[in-house]
C-alpha cells in the first residue's frame, strides 16, 4: 500500500483515541454526506415531476405532428400521406380538425377548442387514466359524444349523468354575412358529454369530438388541421421525421414532441440546471468544511510530520497524505449519501413515504424517477471539488515545517 495513503488511512480510521479532530472528521463525513444524499433525491424526484408532466403531455402530443405551413388545413389523401400511413413502424396515424367554438351549456356559455379526431386516436392505452368522470367513449352504436376538459366542465357545470342535457357547439358559418339575427350567422350542433379529462392548462379547455362531427360542423369535408403520428416501441423517429420532412418539403412542419412544447422542455431544462447548481453550492460549502478539519489535522499532528522528515520523507509525500486524508472523507461521505439517496428513492418508489396531495396523475405518491447520469454527475461533481479543497488543505502541512523540525 502507498505510504501515503497508509498514514492517511490510520489517521482516518484510528480508534486509540476520540478527540476534537476525530468529531470534526465525522462531521465533515456528515456533510458530504447530507449533501449527495439531497442531489440524488431531488435530481430523482425532479426526473419522476419531469415524467409525470410529459406522460400527461404525451397523451396529446404525438411523437410526430404534421401541421400545413400556410393556412390552417390541408388534404391529407394526397401524395406522400396515402405512402406514409401504411409505413411499417407507425402504431397510430390519426387525423384532427380543430377550431375555436362557443360552447353552450344550459345556458352559459365559453369559449373553447373543438379536436375532432378519427378512431385511432383511441389506441392510446393511457386516456382512460386522465379520466376523472365517466369515460373516454367517443361514437357507441353510431351516436356521437364528446369527451371535455376540466375547465371547460366547470366553466359549465356540465354533468355527463344527464344525458337530457347537450352541449350546443356553435361555429360561424363560412358564408356568413351581416344578417339581422346574429345566431343565423353560425351553425349550431349539439353532441352529448360521455367524459371530463384532466391533464394540464393547455388542454383542459378541449372538446374531443369524432372527426365526423367537427367535419360537419365546420363544412369540411376532406382537410384536416394535422395528422398526429405514434409509432411502435422501439422505434429511432429522429431519421423518420428527417425522411418526412424531406418528402414533404417546405410546405409544412413536422414537429417532434420536444419542438411540440419547446417552451415547456426548455422551462423545465433551465429548473433542472438552477437546481442542481444551488444544491451544488450547498455540497461544496459543506465539502470545504474538510478544510477546517485538515486545517486542524495538520496542527495536531505537527510533530508526527517534523519526525517524518527527519526519518527521510521528502515534502512531496507530507502534502500527499493530507490529501488522501481529505479525498478519504469526501469519498466516505460521498458514497454514503449516493447510497442513503438511492435507498431513500427505492423506498418512496414502493411505499410512496411522501404524499402529493393529489391523484390527478393515478397516484398521489410523490414521483421519483433514477437516472444513472445522476449518480455519475455527483460524484464527478464530489470528486473534483473534494480534489481542490484538499489540494488547498494539504499545501498547509508543509509550512513552518522548519520552525517544528528546529523545536524538535
Amino acid at each position: 500500500m502507498n505510504t501515503s495513503i497508509y498514514i492517511a488511512k490510520r489517521y482516518l480510521f484510528s480508534r486509540k483515541k476520540m478527540n476534537a479532530i476525530n468529531i470534526i472528521s465525522g462531521i465533515s463525513i456528515a456533510g458530504v454526506l447530507i449533501g449527495s444524499a439531497a442531489l440524488i433525491i431531488i435530481l430523482s424526484g425532479y426526473n419522476g415531476l419531469e415524467q409525470t408532466i410529459f406522460s400527461l403531455y404525451s397523451n396529446f402530443s404525438p411523437e410526430i405532428k404534421i401541421e400545413p405551413k400556410i393556412g390552417k388545413t390541408f388534404n391529407p389523401d394526397t401524395g406522400y400521406f396515402n405512402t406514409l400511413k401504411n409505413d411499417a413502424h407507425i402504431y397510430s396515424y390519426t387525423k384532427e380538425l380543430r377550431e375555436k367554438v362557443l360552447i353552450k351549456y344550459d345556458g352559459r356559455p365559453i369559449i373553447g377548442t373543438i379536436l375532432g379526431v378519427d378512431n385511432n386516436f383511441t389506441k392510446n392505452k393511457q386516456l382512460d387514466s386522465i379520466i376523472v368522470n365517466g369515460a373516454f367513449i367517443l361514437k357507441n352504436q353510431k351516436q356521437d359524444y364528446a369527451v371535455i376538459g376540466s375547465l371547460i366542465q366547470s366553466s359549465l357545470g356540465v354533468s355527463v349523468r344527464d344525458q337530457l342535457r347537450y352541449l350546443e357547439i356553435y361555429s360561424p358559418r363560412t358564408d356568413a354575412g351581416n344578417g339581422a339575427n346574429p345566431l343565423n350567422e353560425f351553425v349550431l350542433k349539439t353532441i352529448t358529454p360521455s367524459g371530463v379529462f384532466a391533464t394540464t392548462p393547455d388542454f383542459d379547455n378541449l372538446v374531443i369530438t369524432p372527426i365526423d362531427f367537427v367535419r360537419d360542423l365546420l363544412n369540411q369535408p376532406l382537410n384536416v388541421s394535422a395528422i398526429d403520428i405514434n409509432f411502435k416501441k422501439g422505434t429511432d423517429i429522429e431519421p423518420i421525421q428527417d425522411l418526412i420532412t424531406e418528402k414533404l418539403g417546405n410546405n409544412f412542419t413536422i414537429k417532434n414532441r420536444g419542438e411540440q412544447n419547446a417552451e415547456l422542455y426548455k422551462t423545465l431544462n433551465y429548473e433542472h440546471l438552477i437546481i442542481f447548481l444551488i444544491l451544488t453550492f450547498v455540497l461544496i460549502i459543506a465539502i470545504f468544511n474538510i478544510i477546517g478539519s485538515l486545517t486542524m489535522l495538520v496542527i495536531d499532528k505537527r510533530l508526527d510530520i517534523a519526525i517524518l522528515t527527519s526519518l527521510g520523507a521528502n515534502k512531496t509525500l507530507i502534502p500527499r497524505i493530507f490529501f488522501f486524508e481529505g479525498m478519504m472523507i469526501s469519498m466516505l461521505g460521498c458514497v454514503s449519501g449516493i447510497f442513503l439517496g438511492l435507498v431513500f428513492c427505492i423506498l418512496q418508489k414502493k411505499f410512496s413515504l411522501i404524499k402529493m396531495g393529489t391523484n390527478a396523475t393515478g397516484s398521489d405518491a410523490y414521483p421519483v424517477a433514477l437516472k444513472g447520469s445522476d449518480f455519475i454527475l455527483v460524484f464527478l461533481t464530489v470528486l473534483i471539488i473534494a480534489s481542490i479543497a484538499s489540494l488547498i488543505s494539504s499545501r498547509l502541512s508543509i509550512k513552518g515545517l522548519n520552525n517544528v523540525k528546529d523545536d524538535l
